[in-house]
């Protein structure tokens, strides 16, 4: 009688796992591999050491989570390489998907397809060393009295008006990289970026960087949307929808983007 259940138990979970891959059946560029682009190299924390395989770094952990519910097992992905302008050119792509924070925008959105987001970017907070050790932290008293700036066409103007309501009116630029150079110049103490901007600012332009923390993206307006990327009608994005919706039902994208994103960063939440 057991080993009748047991193989009936094992017949019923072949059959999950065959129905799994009814979806990706015949839609990739070899029958039975998840062929996924990255960037070259790939960066931290979205790749780990620039080894997309390790599945450490969020989006190589997305990747495989993404494959997984497909049905593909880890030994079933295969990774190439892209770069990053190269991949959103119209045309034959090496890949089944690339994952390298592409911004879901309707632009590009008419020469290449896009999965549903797996990433909302929150907005993040950054200044520099010499400030946070004049006294600033992530209390809203602290994040009140400092000189914030920003740059005048994006989403970080209001935000500052509704959520951090500074005791200055910030100074206002004309682009990113005005902000960043006034920082340097120590006319204002502050900015708002999204926290994949921030990291690459604190870490490359600024020598004395500090992402001092991120607010959830729920509470930043018209949050910048990362999307796998594939070509044109590609009829696998329907399976990695349904995937991604999975995973973001039984909350495993929430807590890759936890571990990734903000323990592995140490860029707190602002609550």
């Amino acid at each position: 009688m057991r080993l009748t259940v047991s193989i009936l138990a094992l017949s019923v979970a072949s059959g999950a796992a065959f129905a799994q891959n009814d979806c990706a059946a015949g839609k990739t560029l070899t029958e039975g591999t998840l062929t996924v682009a990255t960037g070259n190299p790939a960066y931290f924390p979205w790749v780990i050491d620039d080894a997309p395989e390790s599945k450490q770094g969020f989006e190589a952990a997305v990747a495989y989570a993404v494959a997984n519910a497909m049905g593909f097992s880890d030994d079933q992905v295969t990774w190439v390489r892209s770069s990053f302008d190269q991949a959103i050119q119209p045309g034959a792509k090496d890949f089944d998907i690339n994952i390298q924070q592409y911004s879901i925008t309707p632009e590009r959105d008419e020469i290449v397809d896009f999965s549903a987001p797996y990433y909302s970017a929150a907005m993040a907070v950054l200044t520099r060393k010499p400030v946070v050790d004049a006294g600033l932290d992530t209390s809203f008293e602290a994040l009140k009295g400092v000189k914030w700036g920003a740059d005048a066409a994006t989403t970080a103007v209001p935000m500052l008006a509704e959520i951090i309501q500074p005791d200055e009116a910030p100074l206002l630029y004309n682009d990113n990289a005005d902000v960043v150079e006034a920082m340097k110049a120590g006319q204002i103490d502050a900015a708002l970026f999204d926290l994949p901007t921030a990291l690459y600012l604190g870490a490359v332009v600024l020598d004395d960087g500090v992402v001092l923390g991120q607010f959830p993206a729920e509470r930043t307006e018209k949050p910048d949307q990362f999307g796998m990327l594939f070509e044109e009608g590609n009829p696998l994005k329907a399976c990695v929808d349904a995937a991604l919706e999975q995973l973001r039902a039984d909350g495993t994208l929430a807590q890759l983007e936890a571990t990734w994103l903000s323990e592995t960063t140490g860029v707190p939440v602002i609550e």
